[in-house]
């Protein structure tokens, strides 16, 4: 087996590092949640933590890995007697995407459970992962329900196994790291709070350090082995220091300043509930271990801010994470340092305190110290301090890899254009969206069976029961009622004697559920001269804006077509990012023509590719026009008879009318009708827009 590559010989990342390690040396913490790019050596880093973790002794012969000195009373290969234990390096367990739940959290033998009253149980891999790191690759692309399973098992220190009347129990703690690239998708926010830290991460712009990362990696593939010899000294030190930080973690006295630091900072940020101030907490108590101190020090509270609350304090999907570092200091400065005990030489030995937001930038050490003091402070090279960088701006620089640049010289619309971005033609600047709402429920009618999700009604692993069939493959979800009708008939042919029901495999029945599942949601959004007619463009992007939310917030994916001039062009390819899709349509101008034919086309294209990706995943197409055509040759034509092609598919699809004015023409009306969809006007698309008109009735009366 090759070994991993050395955790100290990783370039950079001080602040993935460091969060890793202080959840090694204080596993309370709650793990980590490392977002960023790819290749940046998030996996890298997590698969080289499991060895610096101390090794374990456990029961010999437990599958569940229970601690001699303490076993799991409700363990279920106990009741363990008192014995030796038996030495094991820490484990590293992955968990695929596309792992079960039976998988994840074990599985009961059904038919020996009805036919011998018996729990066989196999263990998952919550037990294999018990003590150790449980590594989640892509965690924003795990199911929802497997993410709830994995956290509440992670919160409660056990997981539960239910299955029809029949339970298992057993203990399941361990270091929770999830690696996640925000381009395909976003966690649910709830699930964001069950991490107790984050990091974000890039690769580095510094040549230098680009360099030495190409370096030790072309040395590590040449002669693994070598490699790894090559750092044993520094890795045995991080290993030996997260031993004494361990043990000298339960000294550390969290003061009543640093918990008043505490408190001040989460409430001055806004963050929901309480669990951001209890991991900043046990954060700070464990960085002021990994530095040797038994006193939490204003610098342990904001290192702990900044690794703790980026990915609580979101409003909204769309706002980008981080947090205010010069509101932090402000603050951070109202309260003064803890008054040390007299004797104490841990503490007095301590940096003067009065700098609280200076740090050492590691002129001492190289740049894989793992010291949070090194090169992984916050201001040191690569770091950071735990702020993610932000987007955009005016001094910004280039705008985000795959995305245009809005254009700088407007020149207003005349109706013409060749191409969907023509040298010369004439266009708007991008403007901003509109203020987004809460939009009706858009759905695809029918029943399918795609990814879970909170849109359309679908066949799916959980919801409520509707009937039942034979299993397909592993008996999963059993239909006890069902079960037991179809054995019944057959007890006295098979010799039944006593009370116990004789059951065979071809009697078990799966339970059929009907619940919701997530659709692709393509956009088709009219970018031509005539949608910037009076600042129309502002309130469209403010509907589509809305309608990512609510996409977002359904769990699906979504695409963006946009057309404009002669043409039309995939502005996003399906994606379960919506925050791209977000940037893509902020960044959007407006002039030309209106192609409405080619835009229906391409995404009658973009479809039939993503139908090969994901079969199962139904669409639901929602065109934003005034439904004018007149781009191109025989525009009117084209666009009827591209439009028919989604009819004739049977493809769910919603016309947002975009027209506006006292005089109206029911083009979008009529697209919907050829589309064989619906169509609704901005405001019907708002879901309290009823609601809206009557308070504003009835503020005109109480005015009157």
């Amino acid at each position: 087996m090759t070994a991993p590559f050395p955790f100290t010989a990783v370039v950079g990342q001080d602040d993935l590092r460091l969060a890793l390690l202080l959840n090694a040396v204080s596993p309370a913490v709650g793990g980590v949640l490392v977002r960023g790019e790819k290749g940046t050596a998030k996996s890298t880093a997590v698969r080289a933590l499991s060895a610096l973790l101390p090794e374990v002794v456990v029961v010999p012969g437990c599958r569940f890995s229970c601690d001699p000195a303490a076993p799991d009373p409700g363990c279920p290969d106990g009741p363990h007697e008192t014995a030796a234990g038996a030495t094991r390096p820490a484990r590293m367990v992955e968990l695929p995407v596309g792992a079960s739940e039976d998988r994840l959290v074990g599985a009961l033998d059904i038919e020996r459970a009805l036919a011998e009253g018996v729990k066989a149980f196999e263990p998952g891999l919550l037990a294999d992962a018990h003590r150790g790191i449980l590594y989640v690759d892509e965690v924003n692309l795990l199911h929802d329900h497997l993410v709830d399973l994995l956290l509440d098992a992670a919160a409660m220190g056990a997981s539960y196994v239910e299955r029809e009347g029949v339970s298992v129990r057993h203990a399941a703690r361990f270091l929770l790291v999830g690696t996640m690239n925000p381009e395909e998708g976003e966690l649910r926010p709830q699930l964001l709070d069950r991490f107790g830290l984050t990091v974000e991460v890039a690769a580095s712009r510094e040549p230098e350090q680009r360099v030495e990362v190409v370096r030790r990696r072309l040395a590590y593939d040449d002669d693994p082995a070598g490699f790894t010899a090559g750092w044993a000294r520094e890795e045995a030190d991080v290993r030996a220091r997260v031993v004494a930080a361990r043990e000298l973690l339960p000294r550390v006295r969290l003061g009543d300043g640093a918990l008043l630091r505490i408190a001040a900072t989460c409430a001055a940020f806004e963050v929901d509930g309480m669990r951001a101030d209890i991991v900043m907490a046990r954060t700070a108590t464990a960085l002021a271990a990994w530095a040797g101190r038994t006193d939490v020090l204003a610098e342990d509270v904001r290192q702990a801010a900044l690794l703790a609350l980026p990915h609580r304090r979101r409003r909204n999907p769309f706002d980008a994470p981080g947090l205010d570092e010069d509101k932090l200091d402000e603050t951070l400065d109202r309260f003064p340092d803890d008054e040390p005990d007299d004797g104490d030489d841990e503490r007095s030995s301590q940096n003067d305190r009065d700098g609280q937001n200076d740090r050492d930038n590691g002129d001492d050490g190289d740049d894989e110290d793992p010291d949070p003091d090194g090169p992984g402070g916050p201001d040191g090279p690569g770091g950071g301090g735990g702020l993610p960088p932000q987007d955009g701006g005016p001094e910004g620089g280039e705008p985000p890899a795959g995305e245009a640049p809005a254009p700088a010289d407007p020149t207003g619309s005349d109706g013409e254009g060749e191409g969907a971005r023509p040298a010369g033609a004439a266009e708007q600047s991008a403007v901003r969206a509109a203020e987004p709402f809460r939009t009706k429920v858009l759905s695809v009618p029918g029943l399918g069976e795609g990814a879970a999700g909170r849109r359309s009604r679908a066949r799916t692993e959980h919801g409520r029961t509707t009937g039942a069939r034979r299993p397909r493959g592993a008996l999963t979800k059993l239909h006890l009622a069902a079960t037991v009708q179809a054995a019944a008939p057959h007890q006295r042919s098979r010799g039944r004697s006593g009370p116990g029901l004789v059951v065979r495999r071809d009697d078990l029945r799966q339970a059929t559920r009907e619940g919701r599942e997530g659709n692709l949601v393509l956009f088709v959004v009219d970018a031509s001269g005539s949608m910037a007619a009076r600042q129309r463009m502002s309130a469209v992007k403010g509907a589509v804006l809305s309608l990512l939310l609510d996409a977002y917030q359904r769990r699906d994916k979504v695409g963006l077509v946009t057309f404009r001039g002669s043409g039309a062009e995939v502005a996003l390819p399906p994606t379960s990012s919506v925050d791209a899709a977000a940037a893509r349509l902020e960044a959007l101008p407006t002039g030309g023509r209106t192609p409405l034919g080619a835009g229906l086309l391409k995404a009658h294209d973009v479809l039939r590719v993503e139908r090969l990706r994901d079969p199962a995943r139904r669409p639901l197409v929602v065109v934003v026009t005034d439904g004018r055509a007149t781009g191109g040759p025989e525009p009117v034509a084209l666009a009827g008879r591209a439009a028919r092609l989604f009819a004739a598919e049977g493809i769910a699809s919603v016309v947002v009318d975009c027209e506006t004015g006292p005089v109206r023409l029911g083009l979008a009306g009529r697209l919907a009708g050829e589309l064989g969809g619906t169509a609704v006007t901005l405001d019907e698309l708002r879901a309290d827009s009823i609601a809206g008109l009557v308070r504003e009735v009835q503020g005109d009366r109480r005015a009157a």
